[in-house]
């Protein structure tokens, strides 16, 4: 049993996942429930996750989100989603009611209106926040630097393991941008045999490494999560010389629970497991190599 969340904002969502595994929920009840708390919390919004992130180049909120199961063939996502307020519930139906596993922009919005999702103004979907900093992107140019996307995952008491994971994108991006958050491989990824993992950090540069297929099929060869985190992001730190690395963190679980994690920056994230009876919060220093 275990939940994992990336940043030190999931902290309430890793603890909501924890109460829900102890009470026997399936690890995908489990994610997109606590996924869905904060996507739908403009106060979070600022993490560049959900309602209440960082609109496009045009003021408009698109939303990137997926959902992954152990179970070969399980996965669902979305991007470029407007007008709804927990897309990582919308990837789920994806995952389980439509012979595609990604949808995108209109069409990602017209399956969302087909399964009953309510469809908001722009403006809803909009915090003061995020309005203001629009504005300041239009008149001065002013843009808002971070990559705070949200990923999730959860072991359940079954053994079921479920990796979620959602973000509003880059600040002021292009209309239609996708970066590596709803990718299988890149974003995310998981095999019940061995493993899970997800990654946070600069989507445009991260998705060309396919980081999280990567740690999972290192794992499956033998390293811990914790190796194979540090592996993936050394091999990626030397082809792009350490001064020039963007922006990248990795996660990874498990089937025993363990956890390992690896970041180009200095990056917090929290963690429980049966062995505790508590989140643990940690932070992962920058990695450097010689």
């Amino acid at each position: 049993m275990a939940a994992i969340g990336t940043w030190a904002f999931s902290y309430p969502a890793v603890r909501q996942m924890k109460d829900m595994i102890l009470s026997g929920e399936h690890a995908t009840d489990v994610v997109e429930r606590a996924m869905a708390e904060v996507e739908d919390d403009t106060e979070t919004g600022h993490h560049i996750v959900g309602r209440g992130g960082f609109p496009n180049s045009l003021g408009v909120l698109e939303c990137d989100a997926a959902i992954m199961e152990g179970h070969p063939g399980r996965f669902g996502a979305v991007a470029a989603l407007r007008g709804v307020g927990t897309p990582c519930k919308v990837a789920r139906r994806v995952m389980e009611r439509s012979p595609h596993s990604l949808l995108v922009g209109e069409g990602a919005l017209g399956f969302a209106v087909e399964q009953g999702f309510t469809v908001e103004p722009n403006d809803n979907m909009l915090s003061d926040r995020s309005a203001s900093a629009y504005q300041d992107f239009l008149q001065k140019k002013k843009n808002v630097s971070g990559h705070d996307t949200l990923g999730l995952i959860a072991l359940d008491l079954m053994g079921n393991i479920t990796v979620g994971v959602s973000t509003s994108g880059a600040p002021f991006k292009s209309p239609g941008r996708v970066g590596d958050s709803p990718l299988a491989g890149c974003g995310l990824f998981a095999d019940r045999t061995v493993s899970i993992t997800c990654t946070t950090g600069d989507g445009d540069k991260i998705m060309c490494y396919c980081p999280s297929f990567h740690v999972v099929q290192l794992m499956k060869q033998g390293s811990t999560p914790s190796e194979a985190c540090h592996i993936v992001l050394t091999d990626i730190m030397m082809k792009n010389g350490q001064d020039k690395c963007f922006e990248i963190g990795l996660i990874a679980l498990n089937m025993k629970g363990e956890v390992g994690a690896a970041s180009s920056v200095e990056f917090p994230y929290t963690f429980w497991n049966q062995s505790h009876d508590t989140v643990q919060q940690f932070t992962q220093s920058s990695q450097c190599f010689l």
